[in-house]
Parts: C-alpha cells; sequence; structure tokens
C-alpha cells in the first residue's frame, strides 16, 4: 500500500478575490489520488450530491500577460450540513487543472463558482428501500457527500456502497470515510446497521476483486450480500465513474427493469453526467 501523506491543516486565511476560497486541509493518499477541505461561502447552498465548478488561474499568455482561469466540474465530497466544502480529486500529470490543482498548499485560494448542480440527489429518485451507490475512482466523491447526508438513512431501510478501483491503496479514502461513520457523533445515529460496504479492486489483489458490472451481472455482490438482486419496485441507484463506465451501468440496471431519472422527473435511477477524474 503506497504510504499517506500527513495531513496538513492551518487558520483559513480571509478570502481577498472574487469567487476565492481558501485552502484550510490537504490530503495526499496516494500518488494519484488527494483531497482537500476549503473555506465555504456563506451564500453557498446545495444538495448532498451536487458538484460546482473550481480551478486556478492559468498561466499568464505569453503574448498579452493575462491569466485565464481553468475551471472543471467537480462533486462536493462533504455533506450539505459541513461548514467547509471537501473534494476528492485524481492527479494528471498533463492535466490543464489537475497538473497545478495537486500541488495546492494550506492557505492558498482556488477559485468556486458557487451554482451546485447535478443529478446524484435524492429528489431525482423515486422513494424505495434499498438505496445502491456505483462508484469507480474518484466518482466515490458525490457518495462521500451522500453518506454523510441524515436524510439517507432515513429514506431508505439499506445503503450498498459499491466502489471499485485497480489497486488497493486507491479504496483508502472511501474505507476510512465509511468505517468511521458509526462513529460519528454527528450522524452515527443515523447510519446505524444500514449501511454495506463492497469494495473490490481490479489489478491488485484483495479480499474483493473484479468490476461493479460483472459483479452485479453475474450475481457474485447479491450472493455476497444475501440479496435476492435488484428489484425496480424496491431498489434506486446512483451511478458516478467513468464515461465508459457510466454507460456500462446504465445498460447493467436497465437489465433489472430500473429507469433513468432526472431532477425534474425522478425514477429508479441516475447517473452523473458532469463527472471529473
Amino acid at each position: 500500500m503506497t504510504e499517506q501523506s500527513p495531513v496538513t491543516q492551518a487558520a483559513a486565511k480571509p478570502v481577498t478575490l472574487p469567487d476565492a476560497q481558501t485552502v484550510t486541509q490537504v490530503k495526499h493518499w496516494t500518488d494519484r489520488l488527494f483531497s482537500f477541505r476549503t473555506t465555504r461561502p456563506q451564500s453557498l447552498r446545495f444538495r448532498s450530491g451536487e458538484f460546482v465548478m473550481i480551478g486556478l488561474m492559468g498561466d499568464p499568455d505569453p503574448a498579452t500577460g493575462r491569466q485565464k482561469p481553468i475551471l472543471r466540474a467537480y462533486s462536493i465530497a462533504s455533506p450539505s450540513w459541513d461548514d467547509e466544502l471537501e473534494f476528492y480529486s485524481i492527479k494528471v500529470q498533463d492535466g490543464p487543472l489537475t497538473s497545478k490543482l495537486q500541488h495546492i498548499q494550506v492557505g492558498e485560494q482556488i477559485i468556486l463558482r458557487p451554482k451546485p448542480v447535478g443529478t446524484l440527489v435524492h429528489d431525482a429518485l423515486l422513494p424505495g428501500k434499498r438505496l445502491w451507490f456505483f462508484a469507480t475512482g474518484t466518482g466515490f466523491a458525490p457518495f462521500a457527500s451522500l453518506l454523510r447526508d441524515p436524510d439517507t438513512y432515513e429514506k431508505y431501510d439499506e445503503v450498498i456502497m459499491m466502489h471499485t478501483c485497480r489497486d488497493v491503496a486507491e479504496l483508502e479514502y472511501s474505507r476510512q470515510l465509511v468505517e468511521g461513520l458509526a462513529e460519528d457523533p454527528l450522524i452515527g445515529e443515523f447510519v446505524g446497521d444500514k449501511l454495506r460496504y463492497y469494495p473490490t479492486t481490479t489489478r491488485e489483489q484483495s479480499p474483493r476483486m473484479g468490476r461493479i458490472t460483472d459483479n452485479l451481472t453475474g450475481g457474485k455482490v447479491f450472493e455476497d450480500l444475501g440479496i435476492d438482486g435488484i428489484n425496480p419496485e424496491t431498489d434506486r441507484g446512483m451511478v458516478c465513474g467513468s464515461l465508459d463506465f457510466n454507460t456500462d451501468m446504465k445498460a447493467v440496471l436497465e437489465g433489472f427493469g430500473l429507469e433513468e431519472g432526472a431532477n425534474s422527473d425522478p425514477k429508479q435511477y441516475v447517473v452523473e453526467k458532469a463527472f471529473v477524474g
């Protein structure tokens, strides 16, 4: 497992730029993954599971010397009640934004456009009994928000978090978050025994292997968890990952009889279409 860098923390400095927020914590989970927290505008209201545009100023134009902001959509990983904002990101060495963002330090600022949107919200689903979260890689970010929202456990009798990465170390962010929920003083009582965590890897050997799609279509996850299957009358799903994963999951869920919903037309499952990473 990749050695983790220590968390860095500091008191937030005053925000001085328009649409800017100050970084209050940074943690590098692997050489490819990191998370960070920032101050939150007092006026920002969002539903757990939504995303915002964040970014940094780009390099000066050689001709004019002007800088333009580089902005990308990022799911807010913190729940709607949190006083700060949390984000979970991949590191892309030649990425326009993440090549710079991965070096962010406590006390520095990011640009945040406070207009949250997204489909991974409870309002986009019809009422049900069991909620499935399906994520690959940093697609776990919106579920990090929803898993810490009391509404998730008030609306459903059971919540199943399926998260798949290549290596065990890449599951560490989700593992620590999930394992800490039961003892969380704010939402532990809501979580109780409702949450079930199903992490798998696709490259490094681990107790559970395989892609989410294969474990669903082959029935392995149902066998491991003692579940009959996915029933459109009772089961609801949320999907966040790569474009290929999202496409494959749509086919899998519709094979179980689920229909895709939206904020304006709630159904049995929803897919995040603006995921970065």
